[in-house]
């Protein structure tokens, strides 16, 4: 247990000061931003928070103030300084500018009042007893009465934070108009939920001491809740920084898969009518790979395919389509993606004289158009099924002689 709660310290440390990192050049960029600056706060007191009081290095700044023990006070002191800057940011995002300046005025009083007797009260009381671990060392020390009355006071300073954090997250969420905001917050939620029931287990802890109850089988608890909670929360904040970056690349896959897809209809299409491609078609390893401009590349490969569509419907009856797909069994439905394949198989298996034939003769086909989809993802998405149809009707037209 103590090899994972160390690991966990040290990711905690290192996430959030490399949050505090990533965040401080937008910060200096944007000084009026009190928002963004209270979030780097944030993130600068929860990485010094774990990082202070990691076993490989406590003992060396405890011995460089000459104060043993003078870890826990500045872990206290971060988290209630993160506390404060956490409701900074979150009444900005959630109030009307006014409000918002005197909601955090008032907040910032309250924390700020509550940390000066925090630090008055360690100083008074300090922890009584030393030992190698932060761990063990709070465990030892809230033996003492004086002390579990200061943590106590410590714990409750931290629950009252964490609640309106959740509070106010959870009203923000419904605020929130893009996706990977609410996430964040959401997440902010969870971490704040888990570390209130750090307190919860750690105040059972203190009033165990009282009442003769070994609260050591609780440790694993409290501190695998607050430290995951921690950085649940870190990761919460930073979300809307790097969560659109993975929405455009799995929208860069998914173009990419939808345009390697399209290829065996596209090429079929522009083999029948060429002059469908504004540029001379690469060759299938050649166009395994992704070009510079994907979406564009995608955008014209669906314009070609319905260009070339549109210019083999004349070649194909209503009365035709509907014998070819009772003899294969299929349904009798022109409209569907698996209609539309087998509209294409039926054309493209004729010979290219006849087509043209068909075509000059100006008849319109009397078999229903379907019209092209407002929105491109949504065309995207149908041709790719209709492409999917188009080469799985390839084997079982040749067994049946359709074409």
């Amino acid at each position: 247990m103590t090899l994972i709660y160390g690991i966990l310290a040290w990711v905690c440390a290192f996430v959030g000061l490399a949050a505090f990192a990533y965040r401080l050049p937008d910060a200096l960029r944007r000084k009026g931003d009190i928002a963004l600056w209270a979030l780097c706060v944030y993130f600068l007191c929860s990485g010094i928070s774990f990082l202070v009081d990691l076993d490989l290095l406590r003992l060396h700044i405890s011995a460089f103030f000459g104060l043993p023990n003078i870890t826990s006070l500045i872990t206290q002191v971060a988290v209630v300084v993160l506390t404060a800057a956490q409701q900074v940011v979150l009444v900005h995002w959630s109030s009307p500018p006014v409000e918002a300046r005197r909601e955090a005025r008032r907040r910032v009083l309250f924390f700020g009042v509550l940390l000066v007797v925090l630090v008055i009260a360690s100083i008074a009381v300090g922890p009584v007893t030393k030992a190698e671990t932060a761990t063990s060392t709070i465990l030892l020390s809230i033996q003492d009465g004086r002390y579990a009355l200061y943590m106590t006071f410590y714990l409750l300073i931290c629950a009252i934070g964490q609640f309106e954090t959740v509070r106010l997250s959870l009203r923000f969420t419904k605020m929130a108009n893009r996706q990977w905001l609410a996430v964040g917050m959401r997440t902010v939620t969870v971490g704040a939920g888990l570390i209130l029931v750090y307190c919860v287990t750690r105040g059972i802890q203190i009033a165990g001491t009282r009442f003769h109850y070994d609260g050591a089988v609780l440790d694993p608890v409290q501190w695998s809740c607050g430290s995951i909670g921690a950085l649940l929360q870190v990761t919460g904040w930073t979300i809307p920084s790097w969560g659109n970056h993975i929405s455009r690349t799995a929208g860069w896959i998914r173009s990419y898969r939808c345009y390697l897809r399209l290829r065996p209809l596209w090429w079929a299409l522009h083999q029948a009518t060429p002059d469908i491609a504004l540029d001379p078609p690469r060759s299938w390893p050649r166009d395994l790979v992704p070009p510079r401009d994907l979406h564009y590349r995608l955008y014209r490969r669906v314009i070609e395919i319905r260009d070339g569509q549109l210019m083999l419907r004349t070649s194909l009856s209503l009365a035709e389509f509907s014998d070819l797909a009772r003899s294969l069994e299929l349904p009798e439905d022109p409209t569907s993606p698996l209609g539309e394949a087998l509209q294409l198989r039926a054309v493209l298996g004729r010979p290219a004289e006849e087509r043209a034939e068909r075509a000059e003769s100006g008849e319109e086909s009397d078999i229903p158009a379907r019209p092209p989809h407002e929105d491109f993802r949504d065309e995207v998405e149908w041709l790719t099924k209709v492409a999917s149809s188009f080469s799985s009707l390839a084997g079982q037209g040749a067994r049946t002689g359709a074409w």
